[in-house]
């Protein structure tokens, strides 16, 4: 049975967890740095071909041929590029723009006339060639860095001349401090030049700044129309939820109350009280959960339409509301949910506050905006920016880039009016 090893003997024979980092890390910028000199030494033939048949010929007419074979490989190699960024460093360059679907003369001369393709052109064509030229050096460096360092282990394979001649102890000594030096210093070299490859890249190969701003625009508006919808999507539960549940508990509650009010005739006055009073409490309960279920998403809205909806709320409504919806079929359920709560809001403000005799509810859709107007006859002085219900009724509306407008001078009339883009 072979005995264990000393602790000490293995502490001794650990690599250092610093040293393993660096060790891996050099690993990774060599390999990248390898992997970049064939794709950006592979227009170089190209144009020194172009160069010789011009040279040899002096015919300029012949140097779009290579140049048009040059243009016809700057898509592949910025693929290639990208998948060496995203490979070896997790680097990942979006792309300019969208890939055209169909290839045709009209997407041929936008692609050649966009300043982006130059760029791509100007860094395979000119700066590979520059870049493969450093990563070369490097990667000699390393190269000889190795060899003079193991020079003790590989010159006694030479001859015996040529050791004598050209390696002896002095010599040798010298190789292996300079292939340590170079050994040392070729993770920092790799990785600096890892650096600079990695940031010359995404501003030549990847989109501008105005396409990078734009993309991020795009992106951040797809978020926000998710993050509504999954709001909406979340009240709708939270609707259905106290709809199907707590609502119909409350009913059973309240009947069986009712009915104990009616059946039960000996009982105390006492008992017969507080069972009255609790009757009526479930009732209040059950219409406070019916405007609160309203208020959270209405389910008419979901199923029969904003039409349908703004006609139970105005009947509910303790005052005359002349209703006129003119809209062509459905419209998307975020830009309902949001008219709605726009009318109901407003015509909340008008029973508490306005002290109005009557209102006017008006819905049209012209084109691909939705306007919604509220007016009333009361007595004005609304303010949508001192932190009311209008206000939170703005940022409801600016949350689907719609405008929101308050007209509301004192002695009235008011008018409460959104415009709402239908995404038709």
């Amino acid at each position: 049975m072979a005995r264990p090893r000393p602790r000490f003997y293995r502490r001794a024979m650990e690599i250092p967890p610093e040293l393993r980092r660096v060790s891996r890390r050099a690993r990774r910028d060599i390999g990248f740095l390898a992997a970049g000199v064939p794709p950006h030494l592979a227009l170089a033939p190209l144009w020194i071909w172009g160069a010789a048949v011009v040279a040899t010929t002096r015919n300029w007419l012949l140097l779009p041929a290579p140049f048009v074979l040059i243009l016809l490989a700057v898509p592949l190699l910025t693929a290639v590029q990208r998948g060496r960024y995203r490979a070896l460093l997790g680097t990942d360059i979006p792309r300019p723009r969208p890939v055209p679907e169909r290839r045709s003369p009209v997407s041929a001369v936008r692609w050649l006339s966009s300043a982006r393709t130059w760029c791509q052109v100007g860094y395979h064509l000119l700066l590979g060639p520059l870049l493969a030229a450093l990563e070369l050096l490097v990667l000699a460096a390393g190269a000889a860095g190795l060899a003079g360092a193991t020079v003790y282990g590989w010159v006694w394979a030479l001859p015996v001349w040529t050791r004598l001649d050209f390696f002896g102890h002095a010599t040798q000594v010298y190789c292996t401090v300079g292939g340590v030096a170079l050994l040392c210093a070729a993770p920092w070299a790799a990785g600096a030049a890892a650096r600079a490859e990695r940031r010359l890249a995404p501003a030549l190969l990847g989109p501008g700044r105005a396409q990078r701003l734009q993309q991020r625009v795009e992106r951040l508006a797809e978020s926000r129309t998710d993050l509504i919808e999954a709001v909406d999507a979340e009240r709708r539960r939270i609707e259905r939820d106290l709809h199907d549940g707590t609502q119909q508990r409350l009913v059973s509650l309240a009947v069986n109350l009712g009915l104990a009010v009616a059946t039960l005739e000996d009982l105390p006055d006492e008992a017969r009280q507080v069972i009255e009073e609790a009757h009526r409490e479930a009732k209040e309960t059950i219409a406070e959960l019916n405007d609160l279920v309203r208020g959270l998403h209405p389910a008419v809205l979901e199923d029969r339409g904003l039409d349908a909806a703004l006609s139970g709320l105005a009947a509910r409504v303790p005052l005359p509301v002349r209703l006129r919806v003119d809209i062509e079929g459905r419209v998307a359920p975020t830009v309902e949910s949001v008219a709605y709560f726009v009318v109901s809001e407003a015509l909340t403000n008008v029973t508490k506050h306005a002290r109005a005799t009557r209102a006017e509810v008006t819905v049209g859709q012209i084109g691909k905006v939705l306007r919604v107007n509220v007016t009333d006859d009361g007595l004005g002085g609304a303010d949508a920016t001192a932190g009311t219900g209008l206000s939170g009724l703005a940022k409801r509306v600016g949350s689907v880039d719609g405008t929101f407008r308050v007209s509301s001078p004192v002695g009235g009339p008011t008018t409460v009016a959104a415009e709402l883009p239908c995404g038709q």
